[in-house]
């Protein structure tokens, strides 16, 4: 829960810097649970569109997280050394989607890379 609320808080829109693994498929996880929550109460609440199955609150959630899940999968792309412009794949029917998913499993560049350094290690604190 943690991961999702920092994607929410900290990085709403930040399309800079490297996001781990971890930090995507959290936000994937909590973010799905939501939409699953949020269709549930339209359906419920008997708001829901027949032909479509959801209604406002679907809506309202699936706005209000756009941008950080843009802003998320343009930095787990620059983790793995890729460009954002790399979600534009997902356009190429079947190929793309596979490509994309690849893309977001791989594990990060070690390092740094263009992007920053890599999340995934820890500032090493000097001594005194």
């Amino acid at each position: 829960m943690n991961w999702y609320l920092k994607v929410l808080k900290e990085n709403y829109a930040n399309f800079n810097g490297r996001a781990r693994r971890k930090e995507y498929w959290m936000f994937f996880l909590f973010n799905l649970i939501f939409a699953a929550a949020a269709m549930i109460i339209d359906n419920v609440t008997g708001l829901a569109m027949e032909k479509v199955g959801y209604g406002p609150f679907y809506g309202i959630y699936a706005l209000a997280t756009l941008i950080p899940g843009l802003a998320l999968a343009v930095r787990r792309l620059h983790d793995v050394g890729k460009s954002g412009w790399f979600l534009l794949i997902a356009l190429i029917p079947i190929i793309g989607g596979i490509w994309l998913f690849v893309l977001v499993v791989t594990d990060s560049q070690p390092g740094s890379n263009e992007y920053g350094p890599n999340p995934k290690e820890e500032p090493v604190l000097a001594a005194y």
